[in-house]
């Protein structure tokens, strides 16, 4: 009876670790994307705006040469903009490789029509008054300078309609992620036009998705002040009941567009005062994830009214990159993006997360290992808990102690379990021990397993994160495994057969620790206690190595941390044996 509450606080904590290893594990089979290439170019949805934009003129005959591209040189970014129809639609990151390998490829943001995972960003303008030329698709830009789009060098793509109307799109990009674009129209005609520009983001196809149960993937974005999250098939029902319109509304400043668990290409308003028009939109073009349009845009809330001699802009920001915090942070204070950090999803444990990510990242810049840093951020959470734990493990100390006159009053009182329990307390009382402080430490572990849990598994600092030895990728999992004999053996074992070398030594150290803590007399708490390290150690078996190795260290602290507090209450009671004898 004295162990129920330390057994309830062990089986929820088993029960918690248990749901939360099967809801991160994929909910559904991955995907395969498609290896074959689109043989036809999409057809074009309507842009957002009134009815169809009108056609654009001088149409080029059927034989019209290559489309010219113009490179994007950045200190992180490399790629071209395609001039026909104005698309950033070839973008890799450089800072930034698919694998752990060396030599593995760059990681490809944005990829053009006719490839396998067309994605891209565009900028255009509809015809509010029906019949102003507007550039299309279709329509080659030209550029005055062929120079490549660099941070010191921007660009202005430039299309005249041939009927009185010139438009402009003045390209500019910074030394991180973010593209600027201010387009512009000249009214040179006698009569006033109406023109609605807009900014979208597009995919044109469903990637591959992580799907597991803490991570969103899919539309995002805080508009109104509120963060909008929309996963796939979520927009994809929304899309279906309202003719392809997923969500729409307008915002004062703001931001929307996709995440992918480290990537993130969103649009936001040029400047925070300005109201735009944002649309989540879905379309099907064939069955299947390659048949799928996606889009974010934003536009004005309302055609531009340009009257003769006059001109009329219209300014959006692009940011296609990495979710890096630190950089998000910046654009969010620098250009006053509402909550542009958001767009890491460090979930319900915000308030703790951030923080844990804050000072693990300022360690890392001190030690320069992410792994060492977890080994001090481990010391610094136990000596932020040290008088709460010193407290509960002296308890165990003396509940252990005790064990003997615990089993004294059992043997005595067990027909009268009332009379037990009144002798118990009375026991518990005298020798001021509390049988409940052994879940605390417990307790107290579990929001800091699952705050650092998603620190590892959302943040892109730690991808590709190295320890030491094979621990080549701190946010995956210990990649060796006790039934291949470490690599001896060549197969690959089912899910439930992965026993790597850091989640054995987590088990040891639990059972360690055990050892140090009052026995169960009931037979079968006994025996669950005992295996409370086996099940731990498989369950825990493919979680990022990084959360492993801070929960082994965790418990080695916690060992040394008991063995020092009992041999403490050891030397106190010989001492007080002596004075009773003197």
């Amino acid at each position: 009876m004295d162990n129920k509450r330390l057994l309830v606080a062990i089986a929820i904590s088993i029960a918690i670790l248990l749901g939360f290893e099967l809801w991160n594990r994929p909910t559904v089979q991955q995907q395969v994307q498609s290896q074959q290439q689109a043989r036809q170019a999409p057809t074009e949805p309507l842009p957002p705006g009134i009815g169809s934009p009108a056609p654009t003129q001088g149409a080029q005959p059927p034989e019209r040469v290559a489309a010219e591209h113009l490179p994007i040189e950045t200190p992180r970014l490399g790629g071209s903009l395609n001039l026909r129809g104005a698309r950033l639609d070839d973008l890799v990151l450089k800072n930034y490789r698919e694998t752990v390998a060396p030599n593995s490829p760059l990681v490809r943001m944005f990829a053009p029509r006719g490839e396998v995972a067309p994605y891209f960003t565009q900028w255009g303008w509809s015809a509010a008054d029906g019949r102003t030329p507007v550039p299309g698709p279709d329509t080659d830009w030209t550029v005055a300078d062929k120079a490549p789009l660099t941070p010191q060098h921007p660009v202005t793509l430039r299309w005249d309609n041939g009927a009185g109307q010139v438009f402009e799109i003045v390209l500019s990009v910074d030394d991180n992620f973010m593209f600027t674009a201010q387009q512009r129209v000249i009214n040179n005609g006698s009569e006033p036009v109406q023109v609605l520009p807009w900014t979208r983001v597009r995919r044109e196809h469903t990637p591959q998705l992580a799907n597991y149960y803490i991570l969103h993937e899919g539309f995002v974005g805080v508009l109104g002040g509120h963060l909008q999250e929309l996963k796939y098939s979520a927009a994809k029902d929304a899309a279906n009941k309202a003719q392809g319109l997923a969500f729409q509304e307008d915002s004062t400043g703001g931001w929307a567009g996709f995440t992918d668990k480290y990537w993130l290409a969103a649009v936001t308003a040029m400047t925070p005062q300005e109201t735009i028009r944002a649309a989540f939109r879905h379309t099907q073009e064939q069955p299947g994830p390659e048949g799928d349009r996606w889009q974010v845009d934003f536009s004005a809330p309302q055609p531009l009214s340009v009257a003769p001699g006059a001109t009329a802009d219209f300014g959006t920001r692009v940011f296609a990159g990495a979710k890096e915090v630190r950089t998000l942070d910046a654009y969010r204070d620098n250009l006053g993006i509402t909550d542009f950090d958001k767009a890491v999803d460090f979930g319900w444990f915000y308030f703790l997360t951030k923080p844990f990510f804050y000072a693990l990242d300022w360690l890392y810049h001190i030690v320069g290992n992410f792994g060492i840093a977890i080994l001090i951020f481990t010391v610094a959470l136990k000596a932020l808990f040290f008088p709460l734990a010193n407290k509960s493990y002296k308890s165990m100390a003396r509940m252990r102690a005790l064990t003997p006159r615990m089993n004294e009053i059992r043997e005595k009182f067990k027909d009268d379990p009332a009379k037990m329990q009144q002798e118990m307390m009375g026991l518990y009382k005298t020798e001021k021990v509390n049988p409940a402080s052994g879940c605390l430490p417990i307790l107290i572990q579990i929001p800091v397993f699952f705050a650092l849990y998603k620190v590892l598994f959302v943040t892109i600092e730690m991808r590709h994160a190295p320890f030491f030895g094979w621990i080549r990728d701190l946010s995956a999992p210990d990649p060796t495994n006790l039934f291949t004999l470490f690599g001896l053996i060549p197969w690959d074992p089912p899910h439930m057969l992965h026993m790597p070398v850091w989640a054995i030594i987590m088990g040891f150290t639990m059972w360690a620790q055990q050892r140090l803590n009052p026995q169960p007399p009931d037979p079968i708490q006994a025996k669950l206690f005992a295996w409370m390290p086996v099940i731990f150690t498989f369950m825990l078996a493919s979680f990022p190595a990084g959360l492993v190795i801070y929960w082994s260290w965790n418990n080695t602290l916690s060992v040394l941390q008991q063995a020092w507090i009992t041999r403490q209450e050891r030397a106190e009671r010989r001492e007080q044996k002596k004075l009773v004898r003197t």
